[in-house]
């Protein structure tokens, strides 16, 4: 089977740093999505990438293997450097052997296969919100606004073992295998995924076209893929044989490695030009002073509307920073949770999140003099110093609950 393989990634519109990392070299492939701010993030996804990467190069063929020494090597930096305490990363990798791809995968990043037209999807998310789903407590429609749909359950890097999802996928002529971080899923549905797929003529084509999406769409995250193209090995094969809608596969890129590149955001097209917009402005000037006067006072209510406008969308991003920057450990489905963001609500808005629900009962704590307040959220520096709360926590919680258990 002949491969062909292109990524691309891009720091999004609202984030100030690329958490993802990606690497591409054939037959390895995969994606990482970091958390635990800047630092943490970035050298979380990054170094579980070069672990797997290392391993395979020195002959190391079990992926999963590779995935659960990277979790080992991730979290014992975790814990030698404070600097990055609590790191963590999802990761999603494939290896191509021969007519079939080994998959292995932790977190929510994702792996997809396109095949005649229709898209599938090889992995199941890691998160609180798909858990809940699986067992019946909410609908697809619900999961997909949840509040907590970006809390995970499991992530490399944050205890000192993780378990893996593995699967074996039989390859065809034809088939195009996507992996991409939850940048590009939390922004744009499976459907627009496909179509964006079935409309790209070659891997590094199919790779611009969706992060260009994610983007438009919003961009709030990172948003990193990998696209790979199968072909058959027999030269005779004809282009229709083994190509996508627009052309056949392009050769396989020089090898990627897992540090992240950031990309402009796109243009903003306006409607300046359309023959809508040049009737408007030849009406506002057709005739008559009176006509004239309206029309300025028209044109100067809109230019104070615009001012108003912009005014408000640079106060809402600025908010949307300073959110983002903000950490507190409080209660989230009786339990400790740490949350990114402040105990509070705007204009019917949460501005906070739940990144990770702990198994601490929230109830034992409270019976803390110390901890009475939990429930209205304990502010701290940043993620480093919610991670250490918890364990605070869970250090003053576990005799309370031992000596009940005596009694």
């Amino acid at each position: 089977m002949r491969v062909a393989a292109a990524a691309a990634t891009d720091i999004g519109l609202i984030r100030e740093g690329n958490e993802d990392s990606y690497l591409v070299v054939d037959p390895l492939f995969a994606v990482a999505d970091g958390m635990g701010g800047h630092r943490g993030g970035e050298v979380a996804s990054q170094l579980a990438l070069e672990t797997i990467e290392d391993l395979f190069r020195s002959g190391e063929s079990d992926l999963a293997g590779q995935v659960r020494e990277a979790n080992r090597v991730v979290f014992e930096r975790s814990v030698r450097d404070r600097r990055v305490a609590g790191m963590g990363t999802t990761l999603t990798a494939v290896l191509v052997e021969e007519d079939h791809v080994r998959v292995a995968h932790v977190g929510d990043s994702r792996a997809y296969l396109f095949r005649a037209g229709e898209l599938r999807p090889l992995t199941e998310d890691h998160t609180l919100v798909h858990r809940m789903l699986m067992e019946g407590e909410i609908t697809e429609e619900e999961a997909e606004v949840h509040p907590h749909r970006s809390v995970l359950t499991r992530a490399l890097g944050v205890d000192a073992s993780v378990d893996v999802d593995e699967d074996v996928i039989d390859l065809r002529a034809g088939d195009r295998l996507l992996l991409c971080t939850d940048g590009l899923t939390a922004m744009i549905t499976p459907e627009r995924i496909r179509e964006l797929l079935a409309g790209a003529r070659d891997p590094q084509d199919a790779a611009d076209r969706l992060v260009r999406a994610a983007n438009a769409a919003g961009g709030v995250d990172n948003t990193t893929v990998v696209v790979v193209d199968f072909a058959a090995d027999d030269p005779s094969t004809t282009p229709d044989e083994t190509s996508h809608a627009d052309g056949p596969a392009s050769p396989l890129r020089l090898p990627v490695h897992p540090q992240p590149r950031s990309a402009e955001p796109p243009a903003l097209r306006g409607a300046r030009g359309s023959r809508g917009s040049e009737k408007a402005w030849r009406d506002g000037l057709r005739v008559g002073p009176v006509r004239r006067r309206r029309s300025f006072l028209t044109r100067r209510g809109l230019t104070w509307v615009g001012i108003v406008a912009t005014a408000l969308i640079v106060g809402l991003v600025g908010l949307r920073v300073y959110v983002d920057r903000q950490w507190y450990v409080g209660v989230a489905d009786g339990h400790v949770a740490i949350y990114r963001g402040i105990p509070a609500e705007f204009a019917g808005f949460h501005l906070h999140h739940v990144v990770v629900e702990t198994t601490i009962s929230a109830a034992a704590v409270q019976s803390l003099p110390l901890y009475r307040h939990l429930s209205e959220g304990i502010t701290v520096q940043d993620q480093m110093g919610a991670t250490a709360l918890v364990e605070q926590i869970r250090l003053d919680v576990e005799p309370a609950q031992q000596k009940a258990a005596g009694s």
